[in-house]
């Protein structure tokens, strides 16, 4: 079987959608002949990779049975509304060279958010045949709308929402990764959908084999909070919840990653005393960061209406620690903490009085914590485990080409 995979995020990456992107390919290449149309790494630094920048414009690498071909995309410093949409657009017409580069094809799977790329997709079946499966990882458009990087109302949206649907009309299935955004989808497409979410290598994130991690402090409260610095997150609130939180002593709360409002974010907190930033850690030492926090944090935009399903919360809930949540009321973050009892989710007009009140309760109550923890890392075992999800994944592709075994 030979399937091609389009993604303009893959390895090195090992965050986001780049880290799914990679496990799916190299699943599937347990037993199929799988080739890779990417871009060069740049995600979550917005620039590319140091080891990446001095290659040619067009590059091919072979990387655990997997033929990866990518090619250098332009990568905004600051990746605003328009300069995402140029950045979508130079990845397909580079990729262009890519798709001819592919002589043979049985099922091509594009990897969104990049709407565009579902053309690559569409041109590779009809110029090679095969079937084509649609998978989004975030619905890219909706959210810059909804978090005010553009304009909802205009000519531009409706334009935007208008290819959308036409692309995704091409497809022969379509996939997407939680609940409240297959819903979305369904009003999107006439395709065939269904529900294919990011899943977690427990092993790999797992309290037992975490060894001592040297940023914290075995004396504080330690408050983590690690992942993207990005217009999706809810910075102002965070800083109302570090100002908030200088009422109690023992609480140290870590900023660590990167995105495009880093530099901001890092100014704000510069005043102060309880809150420290780092850069990103590599995935090869993000167990040892996970597990020995005290308490995970995510502060989401409450008008981001599940147009993402935020991947951090899976590690966050199988370090066996607690995890304080904010967003739309309606989230599916906020259902899988009910149904497990594995974290705390807000989304009320007062929630910073509430957040600061139960962090004080955890301190005093450390059995709290200990018992929610071990109720998330079981809940993403059962539910959200790798082979569980891929082999889920695999199904999903039968229905579309059944010369998968």
């Amino acid at each position: 079987m030979n399937i091609t995979i389009i993604s303009n995020n893959y390895y090195p990456e090992d965050s986001g959608i780049g880290l799914y992107s990679a496990g799916m390919a190299e699943y599937l290449a347990q037993n199929h002949n799988v080739k890779v149309i990417t871009a060069m790494p740049y995600y979550p630094q917005w620039e590319i990779y140091t080891e990446y920048k001095s290659k040619p414009i067009y590059f091919s690498e072979i990387i655990n049975n997997v033929e990866i071909l990518r090619f250098k995309t332009y990568v905004p410093k600051k990746p605003t509304f328009i300069k995402r949409i140029l950045q979508m657009c130079h990845f397909f017409i580079g990729s262009l060279g890519n798709i001819f580069r592919i002589k043979k094809n049985d099922v091509v799977i594009v990897v969104m958010p990049f709407t565009i790329s579902i053309f690559l997709g569409w041109l590779l079946k009809i110029i090679r045949g095969g079937k084509l499966f649609v998978h989004v990882q975030d619905f890219e458009f909706d959210a810059a709308f909804e978090t005010g990087l553009s304009k909802k109302s205009g000519l531009l949206p409706k334009l935007i929402f208008k290819v959308e649907r036409f692309f995704l009309n091409r497809a022969d299935s379509v996939s997407t990764i939680s609940y409240g955004m297959l819903k979305k989808l369904e009003t999107k497409t006439a395709s065939s959908t269904s529900y294919f979410p990011n899943w977690i290598d427990y092993s790999k994130i797992n309290p037992e084999t975490a060894k001592p991690n040297k940023i914290f402090d075995s004396n504080k409260f330690n408050i983590l909070y690690s992942g993207n610095i990005g217009a999706k997150q809810d910075w102002d609130f965070f800083i109302d919840f570090v100002k908030a939180c200088q009422e109690i002593s023992k609480v140290h709360i870590y900023l660590i990653g990167e995105g495009a409002k880093r530099d901001e974010v890092v100014e704000r907190i510069k005043n102060f005393s309880n809150c420290t930033y780092f850069p990103p850690v590599r995935y090869e030492e993000l167990n040892d960061l996970l597990c020995n926090a005290d308490l995970h944090i995510l502060f989401q935009k409450s008008t981001v209406v599940d147009t993402v399903m935020p991947s951090k919360i899976l590690g966050m809930m199988a370090s066996a620690k607690p995890s304080i949540v904010t967003g739309y009321e309606e989230s599916e973050v906020k259902h899988n903490f009910e149904v497990s009892n594995g974290g705390f989710y807000y989304y009320e007009e007062n929630k910073l009085e509430k957040i600061i009140e139960k962090i004080k309760n955890l301190i005093e109550f450390p059995q709290e914590s200990k018992e929610t923890g071990e109720n998330a890392r079981e809940f993403i075992i059962e539910k959200f485990s790798m082979e569980k999800i891929l082999s889920i994944f695999k199904g999903n592709i039968k229905k579309i080409d059944n010369k998968i075994e």
